[in-house]
């Protein structure tokens, strides 16, 4: 790998652009840029969760999904290269099946909430919904695959899943809205 950081201040962005991997530049505030930005956050999001305790199979997932993230980082800095594949896309549909498995199936919409950890999760998914739609605008002027877009879209699932697990995990229910509820009461 070499240096690849070995100088982190090099004022090239003061003017506005930043560098893709291909060596082009363009404006900070590009779709494509908007998209690797919100992949970041929502990767940045992830860690968070990640810095609570959780079950050993949550935290090897998220881990495994925080080096995906950085592979769609990756990809989206490079127009045309592709790093996320439909087996990414299986392998999280596989945990969406295996910590939804032993949920209590949903008859209410699910609020956000519960435990810390629960919660965070809940902010995860979130940010990933907006990473998903940033995506979907790039998508719309220039090419984005679609591995990457149904991943993105898988893991905002994944992260409802573990939300709800983490709860369990805890021996907490999971927040229901409830419809017609009179405030306060």
């Amino acid at each position: 790998m070499g240096h690849r950081l070995s100088k982190i201040v090099t004022r090239t962005g003061d003017a506005g652009t930043t560098g893709l991997g291909d060596g082009s530049r363009v404006a900070k505030d590009a779709a494509r840029v908007e998209a690797i930005g919100a992949v970041d956050e929502l990767n940045s999001s992830i860690g968070v969760l990640l810095a609570e305790t959780l079950p050993d199979a949550v935290s090897a997932c998220l881990v495994d999904v925080q080096h995906d993230l950085f592979d769609l980082g990756g990809e989206l800095s490079i127009p045309g290269y592709e790093a996320v594949s439909e087996a990414h896309v299986a392998r999280l549909e596989e945990r969406v099946e295996h910590f939804n498995g032993p949920l209590a199936p949903l008859k209410e919409f699910v609020l956000p909430g519960g435990t810390r950890a629960a919660a965070l999760a809940h902010v995860a998914r979130t940010v990933c919904r907006r990473a998903e739609r940033a995506l979907v605008h790039l998508g719309h002027a220039e090419t984005v695959s679609v591995p990457a877009r149904r991943y993105v879209n898988r893991l905002s699932d994944l992260l409802f899943v573990i939300a709800r697990a983490l709860n369990v995990a805890a021996g907490r229910p999971d927040v229901l809205w409830k419809k017609g509820r009179v405030r306060g009461a």
